[in-house]
């Protein structure tokens, strides 16, 4: 077993969160530090994709902010991460769904997974 591996088993703490994946529409709560006050905010957008393994593990959400697609990589052992919501399971047929980015409109829907 390699070193790096052990470190980040041993040392890393890891935090519970729920199963999601490409095409989930999650909402993530991350604290924000302004000067000495911190305060919650959240981030409710599409899953593009999960990347990485242990500690590195990132994973990318898209959300419209009026007209324009913004982006943002969270660390999943991110300190600031407070909790992570599953709004809707969505039904993708990839991992990666960067062609999301190209969508409008009413391609830009993703069915919705039933349970």
């Amino acid at each position: 077993m390699s070193l790096v591996k052990f470190v980040q088993d041993e040392f890393v703490t890891r935090k519970d969160f729920p199963e999601f994946g490409a095409g989930d529409t999650i909402t993530v709560y991350y604290e924000i530090k302004e000067g000495s006050k911190t305060r919650t905010q959240f981030f409710r957008g599409v899953v593009l994709q999960r990347k990485g393994a242990g500690s590195s593990e990132t994973f990318t959400i898209r959300k419209m902010s009026g007209t324009i697609g913004v982006e943002r990589i969270f660390p999943v052992n991110l300190p600031a991460l407070q909790k992570v919501e599953v709004n809707k399971r969505g039904k993708v047929r990839r991992a990666r769904i960067y062609y999301f980015r190209g969508l409008t409109g009413k391609k830009a829907r993703i069915k919705e997974v039933r349970k």
